[in-house]
């Protein structure tokens, strides 16, 4: 082969092994992303059920303590 093709081969190889370098880097970027992202969304989800409103809490509480209230009144 001429030494033309050698240095167009040589080219041609370095461009694609450049970007198969910054291929990888971005996909290790992304999955860096995917894990950031993922521990964001398990912290909203945590604090939106650490945020409940109460009104069923206070509601589920009084009707536990209702025979407590009745013997109360009982007495």
């Amino acid at each position: 082969m001429a030494p033309q093709a050698w240095v167009t081969l040589a080219i041609g190889a370095l461009i694609v092994g450049f970007t198969a370098i910054a291929l990888i880097r971005i996909i290790v970027h992304l999955v860096h992303v995917r894990m950031v992202l993922g521990t964001v969304v398990v912290g909203v989800l945590t604090i939106d059920r650490q945020t409940e409103p109460v009104g069923p809490a206070i509601a589920a509480v009084n009707a536990s303590l209702r025979p407590v209230r009745n013997f109360a009144e009982s007495v």
